[in-house]
């Protein structure tokens, strides 16, 4: 009671309570699309209040998401490391362990924002959104896998202009099939004109929330919980970079294929899955929000920072990517603006965004860059931490 007092207070400091309405991003949208009211009636018949109190703090972290059965992976993943049960298994149960606690890390860093405030807010908000991309970038430099680093990041900005973009199209066209679907044509052009100079605007007049939202958790709590949760996002994304090339050989897929096509799928699936759900519901703006403003966030936020830890621990780190790669990011940024241009969707253009990332997605699978020391194109530095 004391923490949801305090809550309340710092909400009145920032203008949050009903009568001044609080403005989320995109990202922040589309997770909580995956939050669903957990049923504490049970909570209230335990005697002790201090238990009570530590129930209810676990419950509206762990049961408010869509996503908690996923949970278990994150100690099975843990649990297969120290028993041994086969890097491959490490690698997936890591993978599926992400899932929620990237969307748990979105629902945090928004309990903070509260009580710092929108600035600070959305701060948070940017770093935390990408923070699966950012830990496995960081911690694949520095085992000196650059392949890694430059796949993956590539990976995320195919994913959110093509995959995430084209899914929520097209099915937002089938369901929606008789129904205007309009969008903002500034956000697009701005969007995708900025993934070519690398610069981002931030235009969210629309995402403006419910009036009567109101923070769960007190700030302590919140930030005690990001902070666990960024240890373990941290501490899967390590098993992730570690069993890659295992998980590589076992299934016979190119290191450069799993980076770019699949760990960008898994890591972002709670994001994705929040964008689909609002385009089916005809919110093409804040789907748009999602995958156009998380490429632009990666391509200025998330490569600028690997490129300054690289340089930072010593690592001759460029981003000259190959002809496919280049020509894949050109072509993706391209078919997106056209397809972008008229300001109203239409199933055919999900489906020519879809078809267009299985084309890049078979040209990776069939192209396999095996180097002479058979590294699978991953190229391992010596690097002294």
């Amino acid at each position: 009671m004391e923490s949801n007092t305090m809550a309340k207070e710092m909400a009145v400091r920032h203008h949050l309570l009903p009568g001044s309405p609080r403005r989320r991003t995109a990202h922040n949208l589309s997770s909580s699309s995956l939050r669903k009211s957990s049923d504490a009636s049970l909570l209230h018949k335990v005697p002790c209040a201090a238990l009570r109190s530590l129930l209810a703090n676990l419950n509206d972290v762990l049961l408010t998401t869509r996503l908690f059965l996923l949970f278990p992976a994150v100690l099975l993943a843990i649990a297969a490391t120290y028993l041994h049960f086969g890097q491959v298994w490490v690698f997936v149960l890591s993978l599926i362990g992400l899932v929620p606690l990237a969307e748990r890390l979105s629902f945090l860093t928004e309990q903070i924002a509260f009580y710092t405030g929108p600035t600070v807010g959305g701060l948070l908000n940017a770093t935390f959104g990408n923070v699966t991309e950012v830990i496995i970038a960081l911690l694949a430099l520095r085992e000196g896998k650059i392949e890694v680093v430059k796949c993956s990041l590539l990976g995320s900005i195919l994913s959110n202009l093509l995959l995430v973009l084209g899914t929520s199209l097209f099915l937002a066209g089938i369901a929606n099939l008789r129904a205007h679907q309009p969008y903002d044509t500034k956000q697009a052009h701005v969007n995708t004109a900025l993934l070519m100079l690398a610069v981002e605007d931030d235009d969210d007049d629309d995402l403006v929330i419910a009036q009567d939202d109101e923070p769960v958790l007190g700030f302590s709590s919140a930030m005690i919980w990001l902070a666990l949760m960024t240890l373990l996002t941290a501490l899967l994304s390590g098993y992730v970079v570690s069993t890659i090339e295992a998980a590589s050989e076992s299934w016979e897929l190119s290191v450069s294929f799993i980076s770019i096509i699949l760990l960008p799928i898994v890591g972002n699936a709670a994001e994705h899955a929040g964008a689909v759900i609002f385009a089916l519901k005809n919110k093409l703006d804040i789907t748009l929000g999602v995958s156009l403003g998380s490429a632009t966030q990666i391509s200025m936020f998330v490569v600028p920072v690997s490129v300054i830890v690289a340089w930072t621990m010593g690592i001759p780190m460029d981003l000259d990517f190959n002809l496919l790669e280049t020509g894949s990011l050109f072509l993706a940024i391209l078919v997106t603006a056209f397809t972008l241009q008229e300001g109203e969707s239409h199933y055919l253009k999900g489906l020519i965004l879809v078809l267009c990332y299985a084309v890049i997605s078979v040209c990776f699978f069939v192209i396999r860059r095996r180097s002479a020391g058979g590294t699978d194109g991953v190229h391992h530095l010596d690097v002294i931490v």
